[in-house]
C-alpha cells in the first residue's frame, strides 16, 4: 500500500471524524435547547400560576397553557387572593420553555366572579372550555361553585354557553375526555360529598347528562384522563401529590399504591408536593405538568405570606415501569413537543 494511498486514507477518516464530532456537538447543543426551565414558569402578573393544562394553537402556531391566575401578591386577609382570579394563557413553541401572552376574555355575566382549573379542548375546528365559576370574591371557602360551558375561535375571547347541572351545588374542576364511542365524559369534582370525583356524559360537549355516580370515593381535586401504553389513567390531587388510577371501562378505576409528585424534588421551587396537573402524551412520551407553593415548607407551616402563596409551574416526564406511573421530578426534562 502506497504512502499516498495512507495518506489520503488518513486525511478522510480525519475529514469523516470531524464531521461526526461537530454533528454530535449539534446533537447535544440541541439537547440543551430543548431542556424545560426549572422552574418552568412563573406568571409575572400575580406570581399564581396553578391548575395548568395544555392545547395546540392552529392560529398562534404554538403550545398554550391556560392556567388559573392566583393573585398572590395583592395581600389581604383570608383566601381572597385565590378568588377573583382571571385566566391566564402562556406561549411555548415546544413546551420547555413558556412565556406570558394574555388573560382570557371571557364573557360572563358576573362583574365580580372568580375562575377556577380551566379544561380547554378542540372538536370540529372550534375550542372548548369547561370553568370552575365562583360567584364573587370571598376570603373563605364556604360559597357556592359551578360548572360551565364556554366556546371560542382564537383560545382568547370566549362565548358563555351554558351552566351544567350536576350532582350538587359546590362541583369543580371538569375533566374531559372523548370515550372510544365517540361520546365524552366529564369527570369532576363533588365538594358536597367528601370532594369524590364523579361523572356526567354528552354526545355533543353541549348537552350534559349527570351519572349522580361516583367513580373514585377517595378525597381529591382536579381530575385528569389520559391513554398511554395501551391503558387508561386518571390522575387527581389529594394533596399528597397526585394519585393515579386506571380503568378497563372509564367507570371502576383501580389505585396505584404509590403517589406521584409526592416526595419534594431538589430544583428550584420544586421542593414541595406537586398538584392539580394535567398529562400531555406526544410522540409516545407522557409529560406532567403541575405547580407547586415553593414556599409551603414544614418550617413554614400556618404562615400565610407571599412566598406561601406564590405557585410556579413545573414538568417531569413520566414513566412506565412494572405496570405502575412513576416520575423522577430530579431528572432534567427534554422535551419537544409535536404538533
Amino acid at each position: 500500500m502506497s504512502k499516498i494511498y495512507l495518506k489520503y486514507l488518513f486525511l478522510n477518516l480525519t475529514s469523516l471524524l470531524f464531521c461526526l464530532t461537530m454533528s454530535a456537538q449539534k446533537d447535544i447543543q440541541k439537547d440543551k435547547k430543548h431542556i424545560a426551565d426549572k422552574p418552568l414558569y412563573r406568571d409575572p402578573v400575580f406570581d399564581g400560576a396553578a391548575d395548568p393544562t395544555i392545547i395546540w394553537s392552529n392560529k398562534d402556531k404554538k403550545w398554550l397553557m391556560f392556567y388559573t391566575n392566583r393573585r398572590a401578591n395583592i395581600g389581604g386577609n383570608g383566601v381572597g387572593w385565590v378568588h377573583g382570579t382571571p385566566i391566564g394563557i402562556a406561549e411555548s413553541s415546544d413546551g420547555a420553555h413558556w412565556k406570558y401572552k394574555a388573560n382570557c376574555n371571557i364573557d360572563y355575566k358576573l362583574k365580580d366572579v372568580t375562575y377556577w382549573a380551566p379544561e380547554v379542548i378542540k372538536y370540529k375546528g372550534k375550542y372548548h372550555m369547561y370553568l370552575t365559576i365562583v360567584p364573587g370574591i370571598f376570603e373563605d371557602w364556604y360559597h357556592p361553585r359551578y360548572i360551565v360551558h364556554l366556546t371560542s375561535k382564537n383560545l382568547t375571547d370566549w362565548k358563555f354557553e351554558s351552566q351544567l347541572k350536576l350532582a350538587s351545588e359546590r362541583c369543580i374542576d371538569a375533566a374531559v375526555f372523548q370515550l372510544p364511542d365517540g361520546n365524552w365524559r366529564m369527570y369532576y369534582n363533588n365538594e358536597n360529598d367528601g370532594k369524590s370525583i364523579y361523572y356526567a356524559d354528552s354526545k355533543d360537549l353541549y348537552h350534559w347528562i349527570d351519572s349522580g355516580k361516583r367513580v373514585i370515593k377517595d378525597r381529591g381535586e382536579g381530575p385528569k384522563i389520559f391513554n398511554w401504553k395501551g391503558k387508561n389513567w386518571m390522575i387527581t390531587d389529594p394533596w399528597k401529590g397526585l394519585a393515579v388510577f386506571s380503568s378497563d371501562d372509564f367507570i371502576n378505576w383501580k389505585r396505584q399504591e404509590k403517589n406521584i409528585l409526592q416526595i419534594p424534588g431538589t430544583g428550584e421551587d420544586d421542593n414541595v408536593i406537586g398538584g392539580h396537573a394535567d398529562v400531555i402524551v406526544n410522540d409516545g412520551k407522557a409529560y406532567v405538568f403541575y405547580f407547586t407553593h415553593p414556599g409551603r415548607t414544614p418550617e413554614n407551616k400556618g404562615i400565610d405570606s407571599f412566598e406561601t402563596r406564590r405557585s410556579s409551574i413545573q414538568v417531569a416526564e413520566l414513566e412506565y415501569i412494572n405496570d405502575e406511573i412513576t416520575c423522577n421530578r430530579d431528572q432534567p426534562v427534554q422535551i419537544n413537543l409535536k404538533h
